[in-house]
């Protein structure tokens, strides 16, 4: 018997905003608890929600790049449940009328196109937090009110690595858009994760099981693996009426997840139109305002680089990281050499960054300065081991290329004629070394480049001095 996976995503992402969705709290990573509150989060009596309009229209661009039905009007409803860390008893989301419906997009996985579904996309509040100790648990309400943005995918995934391929597809377009800053470290990315098993040939999916609020992409992908070995391992076993329609979580000590109570059905949240937030009408005005704003995207960049001569995989090296993307495009604006600036930022540039951890916006090194070095290379006034150095001593000493290429000599020699009486002057002082040569001893030759490159201290051409050398010898 044949099992295929079947897996959908409810990924969360946390947007960027001066304040929150319905208060006018701060809304922004805060390691201070309830730092960032205001009496509407905490659901004193008689507060009213107030509409967060740029939450509204990211959401609406959102919903745009995924290629969603968008609808009439912006409405809320609300979703009624009790939660220590849900202080008015009920979350204020989207559920008759979400801000996008029926979408899709199209991802990249190991070098092929999947086209993954889009159920709906919604604006809503997300909850405080909840931290528990020995013998009790204290809530921290800067999370209370945080605009969330949830996608939910269609039942279309098979594989951990289609799952990962989406979210960090996600995750990019986020950062592009500057909806969000989807750090996940900060908990600004969380997902829910919806597993099933499908026999093949059957088009009746298996009891789905939800995985609640993974937070991070191993978690994901351990997730993934244990519930598909786990529901695999009770059919096999002539066992499937145990797998049950719950929500469970993740257990990172144990790599399981971990039942925590059956699945609650749409109803049971008694869902309803919120009554103090009264509609907005999207007009197409609004649509077409909200079409300028959306910035080249990671996959037109990527197809961009791709037939600028960039490989697809140094593509999606540079695309991974947006800020890293501009610096790229800065070269490429100075004229400088599309495949050199590419090695250059996905070798040294990358490498550097990462192991200092700054961000590539504050490297001393910015795009003008490392077209000199690049340039100096391609006119053949350095050779690559002294650009690295270069490149290196330029940050070290927060000293400009310019000045450091003269201060530290590096500038090669490429002057024909003084590189001809310097060969000449050494060969003229070589001639048991000519005659072995002659007499077939070819590694003589390197030898005879050596003291060039001695003489000159290294800042001969090795090129040329190459062929100087092999038309003098042929002379003699």
């Amino acid at each position: 018997m044949e099992l295929i996976p079947i897996i959908g995503l409810e990924m969360h992402a946390e947007m960027k905003s001066y304040t929150k969705v319905f208060s006018p709290a701060l809304n922004s990573y805060n390691d201070i608890s309830n730092a960032n509150v205001n009496k509407m989060d905490m659901a004193f009596p008689g507060v009213l929600p107030r509409l967060n309009k740029e939450c509204m229209e990211k959401a609406l661009e959102m919903a745009m790049i995924l290629n969603c039905e968008i609808p009439s009007e912006f409405i809320f409803d609300r979703k009624n449940y009790y939660y220590p860390d849900l202080p008015k008893g009920y979350q204020i989301t989207q559920s008759t009328r979400p801000i996008g419906i029926n979408g899709y997009i199209n991802i990249d996985v190991a070098g092929k196109e999947k086209k993954v579904l889009i159920h709906d996309i919604h604006l809503e509040e997300d909850s405080a937090s909840l931290d528990h100790y020995s013998y009790s648990s204290l809530i921290d309400y800067n999370r209370a009110g945080v605009p969330l943005l949830e996608t939910v995918t269609e039942p279309c995934l098979n594989s951990k690595e289609e799952a990962v391929a989406f979210l960090d597809a996600m995750k990019n377009i986020f950062r592009y858009t500057d909806i969000s800053d989807a750090d996940t470290k900060k908990g600004q990315i969380r997902c829910d994760v919806n597993v099933s098993i499908m026999k093949k040939g059957s088009n009746v999916l298996g009891t789905k099981v939800e995985v609640k609020n993974v937070n991070n992409i191993n978690n994901i992908m351990n997730t993934i693996d244990y519930e598909i070995e786990r529901q695999t391992k009770l059919i096999l076993e002539g066992k499937e009426e145990e797998i049950l329609q719950e929500t469970r979580r993740y257990d990172e000590a144990t790599n399981t997840t971990i039942t925590m109570r059956t699945k609650a059905d749409a109803v049971d949240y008694k869902y309803f139109v919120e009554p103090n937030i009264p509609p907005f009408k999207i007009t197409n005005e609004l649509k077409e305002e909200i079409k300028k704003r959306i910035p080249i995207l990671p996959n037109e960049k990527k197809i961009k680089y791709i037939n600028n001569g960039l490989t697809s995989n140094e593509a999606n090296i540079i695309i991974k990281n947006k800020d890293l993307s501009e610096y790229f495009d800065k070269l490429i604006e100075l004229n400088t050499d599309i495949k050199l600036s590419a090695n250059w930022v996905i070798n040294q540039i990358t490498d550097y960054i990462n192991r200092e951890n700054i961000n590539v916006r504050n490297l001393y090194i910015t795009p003008d300065k490392l077209k000199f070095i690049i340039d100096s290379v391609s006119n053949k006034k350095i050779n690559n081991n002294q650009a690295k150095t270069l490149f290196e001593t330029s940050l070290k000493n927060k000293k400009d290329p310019k000045i450091l290429i003269k201060e530290l000599g590096m500038e090669q020699i490429n002057n024909e004629d003084e590189l001809k009486n310097i060969i000449i002057n050494i060969l003229n002082n070589n001639l048991e070394q000519i005659k072995q040569y002659k007499k077939g001893k070819t590694n003589m030759f390197d030898y005879f480049v050596g003291q060039a490159m001695k003489e000159t201290k290294g800042k001969a051409n090795p090129l040329i001095v190459k062929e100087i050398l092999t038309e003098e010898l042929n002379k003699r």
